[in-house]
């Protein structure tokens, strides 16, 4: 899954694919270098984020996503909001990729349920202004699971069917840098809960920081690539139906390898 930020304060791009026409130059080469996704978002998550207008979001995603789905492009969109992904839907978008798993807007889950389109449930606590503050554990990968089985029960009681459900641990989410190494040492235990898993590591605080300089300057989020290769690969290792990352062709081939590798040890 390759990412398409349609926002002017996203962490990892600072707003390079902003302008419409420039976002859906990118969506398309992110499908020549090996995209099955295409994800596109119009709100920031990074921490401390404040909310975009319902109007905004929409004028943002919409047309991108419009442009790429004419075109055959398997287009997902990245949203909290249950009207943003009801037009993404009818401009094209074939998933849904929910942040928050349906706990921003009631509403979404009903309106995935009617569209019948694969619905990503993300492990989530709070908006952004507040996500650290949640991020207190006593087993992460324990909770996280309990957790995302709750929302998959909450949405199939709005009528999300259990085959459109794709579950995402929710990396950086209301986690510390501790907190995401745990969750993925612990995602092959996450794969047992019976849901394809999304895993969204790429570009994040926490690998930067494991990169960090002799006098702990955090490594750029754009210097963080490799190590991301390097999370892919031990993901599809592990399990992961698919990786959202910002540079996809080494990713793909990442995923490649790893996939050779499994068949090999069958």
């Amino acid at each position: 899954m390759g990412v398409v930020n349609v926002t002017p304060d996203s962490f990892s791009d600072g707003g390079r694919w902003f302008d419409e026409e420039v976002a859906i130059r990118h969506g398309f080469a992110l499908v020549t270098e090996g995209a099955d996704i295409v994800d596109v978002g119009g709100e920031s998550t990074r921490p401390g984020a404040a909310r975009v207008s319902l109007a905004e979001e929409l004028a943002r995603v919409v047309p991108v996503i419009r442009a790429l789905a004419a075109e055959g492009v398997v287009v997902s969109v990245d949203t909290m909001r249950a009207e943003v992904a009801e037009a993404a839907v009818e401009a094209g978008a074939a998933l849904v990729n929910d942040v928050s798993g349906g706990l921003a807007d009631p509403a979404m889950p009903r309106v995935v349920a009617a569209t019948g389109v694969p619905y990503v449930v993300m492990h989530w606590r709070g908006h952004s202004h507040d996500m650290y503050g949640q991020a207190v554990y006593h087993d992460v990968v324990t909770e996280v699971g309990e957790e995302l089985l709750k929302r998959v029960d909450s949405v199939m009681a709005e009528g999300v069917a259990a085959e459109q459900i794709v579950l995402d641990p929710g990396l950086g989410f209301a986690k510390n840098a501790e907190h995401n190494w745990a969750v993925l040492a612990g995602l092959h235990k996450l794969s047992e809960l019976g849901f394809p898993l999304l895993v969204g590591a790429s570009r994040k605080r926490f690998l930067g920081r494991l990169l960090a300089g002799p006098d702990g300057t955090p490594r750029p989020f754009s210097r963080s690539d490799d190590a991301t290769l390097a999370v892919t690969a031990l993901a599809a290792q592990a399990g992961a139906w698919c990786v959202r990352v910002h540079d996809v062709q080494p990713n793909a081939d990442a995923v490649r390898v790893a996939a050779a590798w499994k068949r090999a040890d069958r």
